[in-house]
């Protein structure tokens, strides 16, 4: 099969990340997949063997999504956004993809929705349709209006075969987060955890007994950073190292590195996942990639979830895990050095977890349920 995604993450890199892991898993099974990325580029993500096309980029405004910013920092105008459209469409044209995946389009990039529908009207309209799956994690943005929700019903039903689910539903069920209508119920596809496999032990043991403290991809978690360096200060016979994302990463880490903490600042890096092998313990945000970087790894973790602008995703997902052992979470309210370090010392001293009972073959599973949709094209 022929396969196409497309996802623009606006803010941090999960969806990016989570894009690039499906499409190694349909690599994997001999069919041929290429990811079109509306967001800005991140370079730390392993994109190795997969067909990475670039569209003019975008990102959101901090945290309000309703302001898109071009590649120059300027909001992006309607010659830029069709240029988008343009690009995606030709990409659409090229590939005559078997499977058309949009990830978490309708259930979210509302402010893109002229740019996807575009895109799935070329897709109905090819001489061979595409069977067209939406992806999303397993908890969103829950609709602030009812409409929204209809809006989404609406496009699912008149474009799409079937929507991804990437949870395991004996953890945490669409319903947690979104309303599900029986129109969309009929719709769902539960596909396990979507994650690479584990990363296992690092080469050079880096990160081993360091309290390791990360906020993903995108330029936010800087109220984090600043409360683990003063931790820092306050644990002094263990050590810290702060992982920097965002393409000014070099800028932040130098205005950090003036509060004059112990700890270790760099931006972040592509062995991360393996760092948190050897870390003695991890503090971090609660999307969805480091979340299950977390269970596979057993690491011991205080979470404090995004929730700027009126976000709740990670928090309900820090609330569902927050009942494993070694894990605490903090609000970003109560988030002070102190809360942090009384946090770390208790996952510290908490049993070990052991990830069984997870399903993390998400990204296999979705390969399935495609080509059992596609009927064996390709």
């Amino acid at each position: 099969m022929k396969v196409l995604i497309a996802v623009t993450h606006l803010l941090g890199t999960g969806h990016l990340s989570r894009a690039l892991t499906l499409a190694r898993a349909f690599l994997a099974k001999g069919h041929m997949a290429q990811v079109v990325s509306g967001g800005f580029p991140a370079p730390q993500l392993n994109t190795d063997g997969i067909e990475l096309l670039q569209l003019p980029p975008l990102r959101s405004d901090g945290v309000d999504f309703t302001r898109l910013l071009a590649e120059d920092g300027t909001l992006a105008d309607r010659s830029y956004l069709a240029s988008r459209q343009t690009a995606l469409c030709a990409a659409l044209q090229h590939l005559q993809p078997d499977v058309l995946i949009t990830e978490l389009f309708p259930f979210g990039r509302r402010s893109l929705r002229k740019e996807f529908l575009d895109l799935l009207e070329a897709a109905h309209a090819l001489s061979q349709r595409p069977v067209i799956l939406s992806s999303i994690r397993d908890i969103l943005a829950p609709p602030s209006k009812p409409e929204k929700a209809g809006k989404a019903d609406a496009v699912i039903t008149k474009f799409y075969d079937a929507v991804l689910v990437h949870s395991d539903p004996a953890a945490t069920r669409l319903e947690a987060s979104w309303p599900v209508s029986k129109a969309l119920a009929g719709k769902l596809r539960y596909t396990g955890y979507v994650a690479p496999p584990a990363a296992g032990p690092h080469p050079r043991l880096a990160g081993a007994g360091e309290v390791l403290v990360s906020a993903g991809g995108g330029s936010v978690g800087t109220p984090l950073y600043r409360a683990a360096l003063e931790a820092a200060r306050l644990m002094p016979d263990v050590p810290w190292r702060l992982l920097v994302g965002g393409a000014d990463a070099s800028a932040r880490i130098t205005d950090l590195s003036k509060l004059g903490s112990p700890a270790r600042l760099e931006p972040a890096r592509k062995d991360f996942r393996q760092m948190l092998s050897h870390a003695a313990a991890s503090v971090s945000m609660c999307g969805y990639n480091t979340a299950l970087d977390l269970l596979q790894a057993g690491t011991p973790a205080v979470l404090v979830p995004f929730d700027a602008g009126n976000e709740t995703e990670q928090g309900l997902r820090a609330a569902s895990l927050a009942p494993l052992n070694g894990v605490r979470v903090i609000e970003t309210a109560h988030l002070t050095p102190e809360t942090l370090c009384t946090a770390v010392k208790a996952v510290l001293q908490a049993p070990p977890r052991l990830a069984g009972g997870f399903r993390f073959d998400g990204a296999a599973r979705s390969v399935d349920i495609a080509a059992e949709l596609a009927g064996g094209r390709g």
